[in-house]
């Protein structure tokens, strides 16, 4: 499966964004899907994930409350709202998708994920 993530920019803190990613293939409502960050001189950390029908999902602390993660199988494509960002959130997303069996929360969180989109660009001002 081929990834493309989209819908990255400056916004000043306070604002929102919604990233997109859409795959190609027929088999996306198969895979769990999860978006990743990383900061400069940082690693790659995860941000949130959703099961392959969207009854669960799963975020990282530090985005809880404010991120909302959401998937339309019919358009292949998952979404990322961010609402109230912070400079702290000032990375490269990146959307992947896994073929992980067993999705809940707490496997799709844990998950190997095997395929990736080439990230997007996310800088959020003080």
């Amino acid at each position: 499966v081929q990834l493309q993530a989209s819908g990255g920019g400056l916004v000043q803190a306070g604002g929102s964004l919604r990233l997109s990613c859409t795959a190609s293939g027929r088999t996306f409502s198969s895979y769990a899907m999860g978006w990743f960050r990383q900061a400069p001189g940082k690693e790659r950390e995860f941000v949130a994930a959703i099961s392959r029908s969207g009854t669960f999902t799963a975020y990282a602390d530090s985005v809880k409350g404010r991120f909302t993660i959401s998937r339309d199988n019919a358009k292949n494509t998952v979404y990322l709202q961010m609402n109230i960002l912070k400079p702290e959130d000032t990375a490269v997303y990146y959307c992947a998708a896994s073929t992980i069996a067993l999705q809940n929360t707490g496997t799709i969180r844990t998950a190997k994920y095997d395929y990736w989109g080439q990230g997007t660009q996310v800088t959020v001002s003080s």
